[in-house]
């Protein structure tokens, strides 16, 4: 009897030993399938951010300004994401909406429109790290938009030409 017990327990300790190391092998798989999902450009965006900031209109009026943005990736790789950014002052507010895409060199492509103005455009741009710049255009507006993420903070920086509104806006986001 003494050694049935024996020789059960030494089985069952292999078992829940094999067992464990079944488990871990697939929860590293599946640690490795969800790293390997998270390495594109866009990974570190991915949630709902919000912040405020300051708005620097051309005659050097400034104002606060607060704003709500929803990052989401289409597909799994993190290279494709869908941007809505809502921001909004005493007297000013825009709702931003885009789609954007990075290729295999971090080179990024896509279109915005903003839904209070009924505009929209194209913008190119690239990511370094986590630094992001896109150039975005209409016919009679253009802008340089500077993002810079680290953790769940974000610095954004939007320089302007032409259009007449604003000159330059600077927020901090954190996401939620």
């Amino acid at each position: 009897m003494m050694r049935f017990a024996l020789s059960y327990c030494r089985s069952s300790r292999r078992a829940v030993v094999r067992a464990c190391v079944v488990l871990l092998a697939l929860w590293a798989c599946a640690g490795l399938g969800q790293a390997q999902a998270d390495t594109g450009p866009f990974a570190g965006l991915t949630g709902r951010w919000s912040g405020t900031g300051i708005i620097r209109q051309q005659g050097g009026k400034t104002e606060r300004i607060r704003c709500n943005a929803n990052y989401r990736p289409l597909g799994s790789t993190q290279h494709d994401v869908n941007v809505q950014l809502s921001c909004s002052s005493d007297s000013y507010h825009f709702d931003l909406s885009s789609e954007f895409h990075a290729d295999e060199s971090n080179r990024i492509s896509g279109r915005w429109s903003e839904r209070t103005r009924n505009t929209g455009g194209t913008g190119i741009g690239y990511v370094r790290g986590n630094r992001i710049q896109i150039h975005i255009e209409t016919a009679a507006f253009a802008a340089t938009v500077h993002m810079v993420t680290r953790g769940s903070r974000q610095s954004v920086t939007i320089d302007s030409q032409g259009g007449g509104e604003i000159a330059n806006v600077t927020l901090t986001l954190h996401r939620h």
